[in-house]
């Protein structure tokens, strides 16, 4: 490919026109693990790529809607942000928009199973699996001991029949959610109201259903912009479905650069 500005491939803008066109009617929305941050070992490590804040400062102002979408809780993400991008966080059920938080109205009485769960975790589970506790859902991690993959699967599902929460599979984890309807899907169903395109970036299993979502504003007419991020772990359908693949966290620094400054 040829290279644009911002190191962004020529090839490249077509696929992104129709966010370069009408940026203050469009929603530009992101996952945050592995696309604007590196993926680390220590899941409280993650950090977003430098540039990354200030570059998302200026899309907050061009754009209708820009929005953080992801399965990290919302006092994770939010000392990370600038003020004008909204935050989704536990696949909606948690945002932060405007300064005023509001959850989903059914995911408070889950709170004190999570911390069940997660507590049990912790004291019995499997030696080597990592426990990330999110208030309203918890990650069971194997990344560091890729070994204990199937004892920290069977946990968690042992740990679903008993407590009522449901398993969700993740990069290298398991992942333990209350049984609410909410996914990345819903998620940008919520945030994109109104605008007249739309973009997502994304890299795991979970951003599937927000490709689905784009579909579904697809056929009402509006034009959305799926794109991947590649690398050793994307899973094979993101990167089939979508309209545009760049190459790690780095290129969507770039691509968000272009975003910011198309000119």
């Amino acid at each position: 490919m040829t290279a644009d500005r911002a190191g962004v491939p020529a090839e490249a803008t077509t696929v992104l026109a129709p966010l370069v066109q009408r940026p203050g009617r469009s929603a530009l929305l992101l996952d945050f693990d592995g696309t604007l941050s590196p993926i680390v070992d220590v899941p409280a490590a993650a950090r977003p790529l430098e540039g990354a804040i200030a570059v998302l400062a200026v899309l907050a102002r061009r754009f209708a809607v820009v929005a953080v979408v992801s399965g990290r809780p919302i006092d994770f993400l939010a000392p990370f942000l600038p003020d004008g991008v909204v935050v989704s966080g536990l696949y909606g059920l948690e945002v932060l928009r405007g300064g005023r938080r509001t959850d989903h109205p059914g995911a408070a009485p889950w709170r004190a199973v999570v911390d069940e769960v997660a507590r049990r975790s912790v004291t019995d589970g499997p030696g080597g699996m990592v426990v990330e506790s999110k208030g309203l859902s918890l990650t069971l991690h194997y990344r560091t001991r890729p070994d204990v993959e199937h004892a920290v699967t069977r946990w968690a599902s042992a740990q679903a029949a008993r407590s009522g929460l449901v398993v969700r599979p993740a990069r290298m984890s398991v992942e333990l959610h209350p049984p609410i309807a909410s996914d990345k899907g819903s998620a940008v169903d919520e945030l994109v109201y109104g605008v007249e395109a739309v973009g997502y970036v994304g890299d795991d299993r979970g951003d599937l259903p927000a490709f689905d979502a784009l579909d579904r504003l697809e056929e009402r007419g509006i034009p959305a912009v799926r794109v991947a991020v590649a690398s050793d772990e994307v899973p094979g359908e993101l990167v089939d479905r979508a309209d545009l693949v760049v190459d790690g966290p780095s290129a969507v620094l770039d691509l968000l650069r272009y975003l910011a400054d198309p000119a």
